[in-house]
């Protein structure tokens, strides 16, 4: 088995790192049991975490403990704005030509200012998977000419969100001809280092590249055993009978969960929509449901003082697919706004609220993809 990285900026991201680990060592015939003992079949692959956009300091412990990971290393990842010195070759000249070559400056300066907060040799892994490669790690492997795997940032998250299309959707043909040389880089599949990009479902994507692969997670998912399920909720839940006694509801309501998402810069604006939901979607056709709130690992805001008495604030330091794990867990609602629900097979209804939910909120400019 070959020498690997999994650069994360997400708890999803570790997830399915974990998935992938876990599908390698099923293919290799390795036993389950041996795998969540953590035997010496284990050991290849490595675990980067970044700073940047994720508190991952409470699973950090956990992670260096679990057997699918011989080293977990921490990335202190900088934003370009860190460096005053690029803030000037991403402002609008005016000229297209003027423009491209800022960037290209830029493209080629970043990853040098970079260097001293990388703290592995990459150039030293067969194998380096990188999750929401527009982050700098991808600006990083572009500009040193590292190759390397891009995996989608969420399940579908290019099918609801071209990112590569929409950041780049004047004179997109020159700026991809001009990623794939080199000069710049462009998410998803489309820079000259990014071997391929991974996704869930490659036919519902409308704009595709030929680097673009497909991947189901409920493959992956499908393979799990009892042992890899304990194994991931060892990572990720910090307490786990604190969490099943949360769930845990004797009476014969109904169970709703409503997802957080870190929506809106405007803080108060996402406490009142969020409680907006909560109220809008409580009650099912057998009256008022056991609600629960399932804060976003990313989502800041402190909802022990705002949400109502009876609703069931659950720990925003694990990732939603943990609830797929706990056996006999139920719902018959679960509501959220963009999150992809495709997989949540664990409720009868599935709500996804949407743009036309968030027009009431903020202004339809701040979350419009445009064509994808």
């Amino acid at each position: 088995m070959s020498k690997r990285i999994y650069v994360c900026h997400t708890f999803y991201h570790v997830y399915v790192s974990c998935l992938k680990e876990l599908h390698l060592l099923h293919r290799a015939d390795l036993s389950r049991e041996k795998a969540a003992e953590g035997s010496g079949a284990l050991g290849r692959a490595h675990l980067m975490l970044s700073k940047m956009s994720n508190d991952f300091s409470g699973m950090l412990p956990r992670a260096k403990e679990c057997p699918l990971f011989e080293e977990v290393f921490e990335f202190d990842e900088k934003r370009d704005s860190f460096f005053p010195e690029l803030a000037p070759l991403k402002e609008n000249t005016g000229s297209i030509l003027k423009n491209m070559r800022n960037r290209i400056r830029f493209c080629k300066r970043f990853p040098e200012l970079l260097e001293p907060y990388i703290p592995v040799d990459f150039r030293s892994y067969d194998d380096i998977y990188v999750f929401c490669d527009i982050d700098p790690v991808g600006y990083y492997l572009n500009g040193k000419k590292i190759p390397y795997h891009a995996v989608e940032d969420g399940l579908d998250t290019l099918v609801y969100a071209n990112d590569a299309v929409y950041d780049n959707k004047s004179f997109f043909g020159l700026k991809t001809w001009m990623a794939a040389r080199g000069w710049i880089h462009i998410q998803s599949g489309y820079s000259k280092y990014c071997l391929d990009m991974e996704v869930n479902d490659l036919s519902k994507i409308k704009r595709t590249n030929k680097k673009m692969k497909e991947l189901q997670r409920a493959l992956l998912t499908a393979e799990l055993a009892q042992t890899d399920k304990k194994l991931l909720l060892d990572l990720f839940v910090a307490d786990i009978g604190k969490l099943r006694a949360q769930l845990a509801d004797e009476t014969d309501r109904d169970r709703v969960l409503v997802l957080s998402e870190p929506l809106c810069e405007d803080r108060e604006i996402r406490k009142k929509l969020h409680l907006d939901i909560i109220e809008a979607w409580r009650h099912t056709d057998k009256g008022e449901a056991a609600v629960y709130f399932k804060q976003h690992p990313r989502d800041d805001v402190d909802y022990t003082r705002i949400l109502p008495d009876d609703v069931i604030l659950l720990d925003k330091s694990f990732p939603m697919e943990m609830l797929y794990l706990i056996e006999g867990l139920h719902f018959a609602r679960v509501v959220t706004v963009y999150t992809v629900l495709n997989a949540f097979e664990i409720a009868d209804e599935k709500i996804m609220l949407g743009d036309a939910f968030m027009d009431k909120y903020e202004d339809p400019s701040k979350h419009w993809m445009g064509e994808n």
